[in-house]
């Protein structure tokens, strides 16, 4: 048994975690989840069914493995850091350029925030800019624009492949903030929405949207026309998409077709 708690976890946390410990073990039976987490073998299957939709985990008799070879798992940061580099800078330097002074700004987790937060410590002309965010290594990268910016960290449990902080206690502040504009990540986007790999993370970032009065989602081309487990947002709920020239015309159109504004830069 992993503890009490696990019977009161939520959802995205409970999968997170029987994720985590299927790909530990490589192989974990429906009655062992039962078990470890104090749930009914039921809603074991329907944890297993929502993983393997997002070709987390792979579900065999009796119960599941990691994907298949060749299933490409989350990249951690520093693997996707390289990944279109150039354009995420440009992306990074586009969405920056729509913060003023005296602004509110909460920059999300992920490679491509991590380029608009070296991109606000490069406008000099900033002052008295409050940037909260959940990324520790986004706060390192801010700090050095201090004290023109001030530097805010949400706090909750960290997450190492991306540096994050998650629930529990990620969400505690972030309910009492109303800031003028919200940068946020995704792994995936489409006309049905904005998801993400991550079920913790994807639950943070719902927040953060929420808690701004413009949202604006920064994805490299390679996001668009991908959809993963975890729902942040519909495209009603963003303001604007900006993106890199990697990104599929074809794919473009249908988002602008849905009504979302794409901006997508060179």
């Amino acid at each position: 048994m992993l503890n009490e708690e696990t019977d009161l976890l939520p959802v995205p946390v409970r999968r997170e975690r029987m994720l985590q410990l299927i790909t530990d073990r490589e192989f974990v039976r429906v009655s062992e989840l039962a078990e470890t987490f104090g749930i009914s073998d039921v809603t074991v299957r329907a944890d297993l069914a929502s993983l393997e939709t997002s070709h987390a985990v792979r579900r065999v008799r009796g119960g599941a493995m990691p994907p298949a070879r060749g299933a490409r798992p989350e990249p951690s940061f520093e693997e996707s850091l390289v990944e279109f580099a150039h354009e995420k800078q440009r992306i990074g330097e586009y969405a920056a350029s729509l913060v003023q002074s005296g602004m509110g700004v909460l920059l999300d987790v992920g490679t491509t925030t991590t380029a608009v937060a070296r991109a606000l410590v490069a406008r000099a002309d900033l002052e008295r800019v409050t940037v909260v965010t959940n990324g520790l290594n986004i706060a390192l990268e801010l700090e050095r624009a201090m004290p023109r910016l001030t530097v805010v960290v949400t706090g909750g449990t960290l997450r190492r492949l991306q540096h994050s902080l998650v629930n529990p206690l990620a969400t505690v502040l972030l309910e009492q903030l109303h800031v003028d504009i919200a940068f946020v990540g995704c792994n995936g986007v489409d006309p049905d929405g904005f998801t993400n790999i991550n079920l913790p993370e994807a639950e943070v970032k719902r927040s953060i949207i929420a808690a701004a009065r413009r949202a604006v989602v920064v994805a490299d081309g390679s996001k668009l026309g991908q959809t993963h487990l975890g729902r942040i947002a519909r495209l009603g709920d963003v303001h604007t998409l900006v993106t890199g020239p990697s990104a599929p015309e074809h794919e473009v159109r249908r988002l602008e077709r849905a009504g979302l504004d794409v901006v997508r830069v060179e």
